[in-house]
């Protein structure tokens, strides 16, 4: 009977397809799919080589780490990422944030199970902690991407989703319009974190987009501060860790 409600609702309201944003045909009996055929191979998966560190693609396997993870100590133990971020899933990306396309999280959550739930297992991770907006940033979108996608990844791992062990105590600019100065100014002390009441020891952030760094690393930090032990990151999408030419 559930399932033959939540397919009921799919059919009322269907979903749309995460990277052309068409309506995806559903029917009650079916089973529901979450991207359309013709888009599934079109985002470009991260594959190795890739940064130790972070986990962006790098051009050369010989290389272990990108430009940004060479120059900066980062607090966080590794880092990994869904898709590169680029073309359709840029678009998606930003249909997501910004038109309230909170159903993309349903596949995006799939997709990432499907490749890292291994790699969680490996680091023995305890939680999920998304990275969290401020409140005007909230009231102003509704909800937080990254939540979204962390509640949905936590339903498919079993693992819990703490989404107020880490808060955003000052509204910062979006990184996207900083130069590199300005960003690692801009995060500074702007997430804070009780202490560590549950003694979590191994805590996974989730993030929409991975680009320099600085949001995990400063979230990281907060998060080692309180006591946690080692924290790792993943996120939906990653710049390279290079220029095209």
């Amino acid at each position: 009977m559930k399932i033959y409600s939540k397919n009921l609702i799919h059919l009322l309201f269907p979903p749309r397809c995460p990277f052309c944003d068409t309506v995806l045909c559903s029917s009650i009996f079916a089973p529901q799919k979450l991207v359309c055929p013709s888009c599934r191979d079109k985002a470009q998966y991260v594959k190795e080589p890739v940064c130790k560190k972070c986990g962006k693609p790098l051009r050369d396997e010989r290389q272990e780490y990108c430009y940004d993870c060479n120059r900066v100590d980062r607090t966080f133990v590794q880092g990994k990422a869904l898709w590169i971020y680029e073309g359709i899933v840029k678009q998606s990306i930003y249909r997501f944030k910004y038109h309230n396309r909170q159903e993309y999280a349903h596949y995006y959550g799939k997709e990432l199970a499907k490749k890292y739930e291994q790699w969680m297992e490996r680091c023995r991770i305890e939680a999920l902690v998304p990275i969290p907006l401020s409140k005007k940033r909230l009231r102003q979108r509704g909800f937080n991407q990254a939540e979204c996608v962390a509640r949905e990844l936590g339903r498919r791992t079993g693992i819990p989703v703490y989404k107020d062990l880490l808060i955003r105590v000052r509204d910062t600019r979006a990184q996207k319009e900083l130069n590199e100065q300005e960003r690692k100014n801009n995060l500074k002390r702007a997430f804070k974190t009780e202490a560590n009441k549950v003694q979590l020891n191994h805590i996974l952030l989730i993030d929409d987009i991975y680009t320099t760094g600085s949001t995990m690393n400063e979230a990281a930090s907060e998060l080692k501060r309180s006591g946690i032990t080692k924290v790792y990151c993943l996120s939906i999408s990653i710049g390279r860790g290079y220029q095209e030419e």
